[in-house]
């Protein structure tokens, strides 16, 4: 059953990064791409905009992938950390703890979640 509880942790997760990727870099599922997302990133200090836009929008979307498939899961566990600790760092960090005021709790709870399953391993049902 463990290999079961981790795929299904695997792929909600991974699926869910993967999603965040994909609007970051092609405006998909209600994003606003890169050019609109690296607005954003300018905004907050994070120069220049569309190029750190893509770095975390291809960190998304290939950790997630290696995240849900069980492939290279510590390199896309690590991929989806770096990527919420800058969300921590330049958004969240100032907020403090509770996601209800924008702080840091879900962004600590995905990274628990990433180091967790990298360390314990994929389980048995990996894409190969």
């Amino acid at each position: 059953m463990m290999s079961w509880g981790l795929l299904i942790i695997r792929l909600i997760v991974g699926i869910s990064f993967m999603g965040h990727g994909a609007q970051k870099l092609f405006g998909w599922f209600g994003g606003y791409g890169l050019k609109g997302t690296g607005g954003w990133f300018d905004s907050i200090g994070m120069k220049p905009g569309v190029a750190m836009a893509f770095i975390a929008g291809l960190f998304e979307l290939v950790g997630g992938l290696l995240f849900a498939a069980g492939v290279w899961t510590p390199i896309g566990a690590a991929l989806i950390v770096l990527t919420m600790l800058g969300a921590i760092v330049k958004v969240h960090g100032k907020n403090g703890f509770w996601v209800t005021s924008n702080g840091i709790e879900y962004n600590l709870v995905l990274i628990a979640i990433a180091v967790g399953v990298a360390l314990i391993g994929p389980g048995a049902y990996v894409l190969f």
